[in-house]
């Protein structure tokens, strides 16, 4: 990958670069890997950040890099070297939107996470305040205010009100 301030994911081959994403972004993602992280402790996963890579097919490859990854801590501890991309899907992978990204490339990468193995994925939309949940492609669920966001029994108890994700 190349060596600038681009974030670069590897889609079937094809090198994809983004600028990096403003304040709000990692604001948002802030907010959701603490939430994340407070249940992770006790369910047996960790939680990744800073656009770990995760190669989900071979030939040609993809490699995606969610804004937050939650892997078992089982698997996590398997790794040969934890300084390499991590082989297979992520757990909980979630994207926050950045204003450049469209509609069709996360729903390619939605349908990626899922296809590899991804049990859950949630998009989260800084500008709407929403958060789009998918366990299948076709049938998303879009929660939003006062909604509970869960992890779909993957962490046990893991409640928080999708409000308290955007809140400054």
């Amino acid at each position: 990958m190349p060596a600038d301030e681009y974030h670069h994911e590897l889609v079937r081959g094809q090198l994809v670069s983004e600028p990096p994403p403003g304040g709000r972004h990692g604001r948002v993602a802030s907010r959701i890997n603490f939430e994340l992280h407070k249940a992770a402790v006790d369910s047996g996963f960790i939680v990744l950040t800073c656009d770990a890579g995760f190669i989900l097919h071979r030939s040609p490859d993809t490699v995606r890099a969610p804004d937050i990854a939650l892997v078992s801590r089982e698997r996590y501890l398997a790794l040969e070297d934890e300084s390499k991309l991590i082989p297979g899907a992520p757990d909980l992978a979630v994207e926050v939107l950045s204003p450049g990204n469209t509609r069709a490339e996360m729903h390619e990468k939605v349908a990626d996470y899922l296809a590899a193995g991804t049990a859950m994925v949630w998009v989260a939309d800084p500008q709407n305040e929403v958060v789009v949940t998918y366990r299948d492609i076709l049938a998303p669920r879009t929660l939003a205010g006062l909604d509970m966001l869960t992890a779909g029994g993957l962490l046990r108890g893991f409640r928080v009100a999708v409000s308290k994700l955007f809140a400054l």
